[in-house]
Formats: structure tokens, C-alpha cells, sequence
């Protein structure tokens, strides 16, 4: 091989090239390569990020369902509570007002019942003196008829 002027200019001109190169391209090379890398670093970190706050997340939406079923467990216990309570506390008032009605109805059947036989009295006396007119109009015995109209008395 054969060193001539060629080579030698061709030489030059690639270390000026070179030199050139390695000034002006290559440095905003290295930035962008650089600032790419660290792009993807942040991005690949924040995806992680994400994926422990989407973890985080779902943790959280499981526990508030829970938390969520176990209220509305607890809310249909205490409805449940509260529905048993008011049907026995209806069920007592319906005892109370029952036995308030027969009591009335019990005092007003004994108030007719002694209505009736005061009544059954009174028409009983009417028959048992006019009975007696009629015996003593017939017959004029004080002793019997004082016997008979006792009896009468005490049959009543």
C-alpha cells in the first residue's frame, strides 16, 4: 500500500470529519439519546406507579364493597329488628283493644242481661198482682194467700 497525497488528504478530511463530528452531531446525539432514555425511565417507573396505585385501587374497591355489604347487612338487620318490633307492639295494641271490646261488650251484655230480668220482674209482679186480685176478688184468706204470694216473692 501505497502512502500518497490521496491517502493523505483522504485522511485528513476524515479527521476533520471526524473531529467534526464528534463537536457538533455527535453531543446533540447523545442528548436526545439521553433525554430518550431518561423519557422511557420515567414512563417505565410511573406505568409501575400506576400499576401499584391500579393495585391499591382495586384493594380499596374490594374493601369498600365489603364494608358497603356489611351495611346494608347491618341496615336489613335493623329494618328486620325494627318491622318485628312494631308488628309484636301491633299485636299487643290488638290484644289491648280486643280485650277492651269484650269487656264492653261483656258489661253490656250484663247490663241487658239485668235490664232484662228487671224488666221479667216487674212484668212477673204485674202477673203475680193481678193473680192475686183475681184470688182475692174469689176467695178472701189472708193466711194462704200471704203463704202463696211469699212464695212467689221467693221464687223470684
Amino acid at each position: 500500500m501505497e502512502i500518497n497525497a490521496t491517502f493523505v488528504g483522504q485522511a485528513v478530511a476524515f479527521l476533520i470529519f471526524a473531529v467534526l463530528c464528534m463537536k457538533y452531531v455527535w453531543p446533540p446525539l447523545l442528548n436526545a439519546i439521553e433525554k430518550r432514555q431518561k423519557e422511557i425511565a420515567d414512563g417505565l417507573t410511573a406505568a409501575e406507579k400506576a400499576k401499584k396505585s391500579l393495585e391499591l385501587a382495586k384493594e380499596d374497591a374490594a374493601e369498600t364493597v365489603r364494608s358497603a355489604k356489611a351495611e346494608a347487612q347491618r341496615i336489613i338487620e335493623e329494618a328486620n329488628k325494627t318491622r318485628s318490633q312494631i308488628i309484636d307492639k301491633a299485636s299487643e295494641e290488638a290484644q289491648e283493644e280486643r280485650k277492651k271490646i269484650l269487656d264492653l261488650a261483656q258489661s253490656e251484655i250484663e247490663s241487658e242481661k239485668n235490664k232484662a230480668r228487671e224488666d221479667l220482674r216487674s212484668e212477673v209482679i204485674s202477673l203475680a198482682i193481678a193473680g192475686a186480685e183475681k184470688i182475692i176478688n174469689e176467695k178472701i184468706d189472708a193466711k194462704s194467700d200471704e203463704a202463696m204470694l211469699k212464695k212467689i216473692a221467693d221464687s223470684l
